[in-house]
């Protein structure tokens, strides 16, 4: 079993900036891509951005230039630089853990809200 807990969620003005960061415990595995997903009310959780073991990196195309996704292997640890954020990013925020080859998350966070104000 895989506990991912996020943090740094919280509310910002339009154009500010948050940083997210996961840490996951347990059996993890030993190639993975961890990333980050969103839900706002009302709609369904949708990819953010995702990181391997190898550092390889994919975003959503509304976040792209935006958002940069950090990892850190020895601490299992996985961040969300987000930058110039607008209302439409508020959201709940989940971490996610998927083995290599796997077609959706094995593992989620509960996650952490952002709010962005206008």
């Amino acid at each position: 079993q895989v506990q991912l807990v996020e943090s740094g969620g919280g509310l910002v003005q339009a154009g500010g900036s948050l940083r997210l960061s996961c840490v996951a415990s347990g059996t993890i595995f030993e190639f993975s891509v961890m990333g980050w997903y969103r839900q706002a009310p009302g709609k369904e959780r949708e990819l953010v951005a995702t990181i391997t073991t190898g550092g390889r990196t994919t975003y959503a195309d509304s976040v792209k230039g935006r958002f940069s996704i950090y990892r850190d292997n020895d601490k299992n640890a996985v961040d969300l630089q987000m930058n110039s954020l607008s209302p439409e990013d508020t959201a709940v925020y989940f971490c996610s853990m998927r083995a290599l080859g796997a077609p959706v998350p094995n593992y989620w966070g509960r996650g952490t809200q952002v709010t962005v104000s206008s």
